[in-house]
């Protein structure tokens, strides 16, 4: 059992202050949510929980004895283990390797093989996962498979702490069950686990209590039971303005694009559809649906089988990334770590990659020339940031969000597609962009918008299309839509599949079975 103490914990970068005398104690053997809309002091309160980063004062203890990590090994020494939401895999190596790098079992002076593949496959069926191939690349898995897979690698630390950051934020619904499964067996161990996670809704499946960090400061703990959503939301935010979508008419005359017949196997078999100028339109569908693979294609990114693509009445049989970003296509990655941002540049460069044709059409270009475009961003999308040349890793999750979309903007686009805008960002970040979004879509822009959070769509889109089975099944024009009505539509069965059989149970699992 391990109760976790701070005291006074603070934390300055110069004038900012991230966290400033965060004193709480987190009770042993319990899931903890913690709170707190972006640049709170969140990810600032991990980095210090977990030897990333040294506290400039205060202090924290682990079962009463005070501890003090240099590096993040010392915290591991210690059994603290952090899960981040951005995923620290090596894409390159197996699931295996993945699990045990820096520990893999040794035969002499070669590493043991047999014993490494055994003891993945031992380790993934504890969890649940007995599916994940432990010699498969791990770049061969899908975002929530690899969120997994990270999880895994936690659990063969056997952790006395252990921190999990916006866990299932690209998980599909079963893996989000699955890890809830894992959360509650190691509670049951006597793991104290502080649960970050910006979908609220999730948090009284699985959490006892929520703390909640509000600009660098403790706001309160309460029992999970006695707080309803109004609570929560007002621990997290204070005064939050509710969010209102403008209505307004779409013209429909002159598509910004048409698409036709797009064929891309094995994913996409026939999709067709219009986007109109100043229209933000929602791509629903259950995870494996193609939605992700749709934008690519779109972007250029993923050569097609067959269609039609046209951009603002001009055909694109064959489009490159080139091609639609010189036609006016912007591209938001659902992986901003690895596709919408270069980490080890600074917030100032990765708001200018994107458009430095646009900001130097000479060629030539100077930090003078491009601050205009970089404080620009910074304050239509409110950015929280002290120093703009400092590395955008140094950033919150919600931060570099926005940084990516920023970046996009300076570019000026007519069309921008976003690869789940939402991914790790609090409520209000969100209403932040969706309004850049609704105030751009005035001005002409046209968005298509994908999110495995259906309730995200209904509040940002005009018109909802529902890809299942390789095809646009449904529309819906969003008038006060219910979310259940796209759950609904995403899950019903692909006509072109039968129904499978249910296999028949000869005898009933023995106790311990893995979930």
């Amino acid at each position: 059992m391990s109760r976790l103490e701070f005291t006074d914990l603070t934390k300055h970068y110069g004038p900012i202050k991230a966290l400033e005398g965060f004193t709480h104690s987190f009770a042993s053997g319990q899931v903890h949510a913690l709170i707190g809309k972006n640049g709170s002091g969140k990810s600032t309160l991990i980095k210090m929980l977990s030897g990333a980063i040294r506290p400039s004062r205060g202090g924290l203890a682990l079962d009463g004895v005070p501890m003090a990590f240099d590096t993040p090994a010392d915290a591991l020494a210690a059994g603290i283990v952090t899960v981040y939401q951005e995923l620290s895999l090596v894409p390159g190596l197996t699931v295996a390797e993945n699990l045990f790098l820096g520990r893999l079992p040794k035969r002499g002076l070669l590493v043991d093989w047999a014993r490494l593949y055994r003891e993945a496959q031992a380790l993934l069926a504890d969890i649940g996962a007995q599916d994940i191939d432990p010699r498969a690349e791990v770049a061969s898995l899908s975002v929530g498979r690899q969120q997994i897979v990270e999880i895994a690698k936690a659990m063969s630390l056997h952790p006395k702490v252990l921190l999990l950051d916006e866990p299932t934020s690209a998980l599909a619904q079963a893996e989000v069950n699955q890890l809830f499964d894992l959360v509650r067996r190691l509670e049951a161990r006597g793991v104290t686990i502080l649960y970050i996670s910006h979908r609220l809704s999730e948090l009284p499946r699985i959490a006892r209590t929520v703390t909640a960090i509000r600009d660098g400061h403790f706001v309160g703990s309460v029992a999970m039971e006695e707080a309803d959503p109004q609570t929560v939301l007002d621990l997290m935010f204070g005064d939050l303005p509710p969010l209102e979508r403008p209505q307004r008419k779409i013209d429909t005359r002159a598509p910004a694009l048409e698409l036709r017949n797009l064929r891309l196997a094995p994913y996409l078999k026939d999709v067709s559809f219009d986007l109109h100028r100043g229209e933000v339109l929602g791509i629903a569908g259950m995870l494996g649906a193609g939605r992700t693979e749709l934008l690519h294609a779109l972007f250029g990114a993923r050569p097609f089988d067959s269609g039609q693509l046209t951009v603002k009445g001009r055909p694109y049989p064959r489009p490159t990334i080139a091609q639609m970003k010189a036609a006016g296509l912007g591209y938001a990655s659902e992986d901003r770590k690895a596709a919408g941002l270069v980490q080890e540049l600074s917030s100032h460069a990765n708001l200018c990659l994107a458009a430095l044709d646009r900001i130097a059409p000479s060629g030539w270009t100077s930090l003078r020339h491009e601050d205009p475009h970089v404080a620009k961003q910074i304050k239509r999308l409110q950015i929280k940031i002290g120093d703009a040349m400092l590395p955008v890793s140094a950033l919150s999750g919600g931060n570099q969000q926005k940084i990516v979309v920023g970046g996009w903007l300076n570019n000026a686009p007519d069309i921008l597609l976003f690869d789940e805008p939402g991914r790790g960002v609090d409520v209000q970040a969100k209403h932040q962009i969706y309004q850049i979004i609704w105030e751009m879509a005035e001005q002409g822009l046209s968005c298509i918008v994908v999110s495995t959070e259906l309730e995200d769509l209904t509040e940002c889109c005009d018109r909802i299309l529902v890809l299942h089975g390789g095809r646009i099944t449904e529309e819906f024009h969003n008038h006060g839509l219910d979310p259940k009505a796209l759950y609904a539509a995403c899950m019903r069965p692909d006509p072109e599949q039968p129904p499978q059989p249910h296999p028949k149970r000869l005898a009933p699992e023995p106790e311990g079975t893995p979930l």
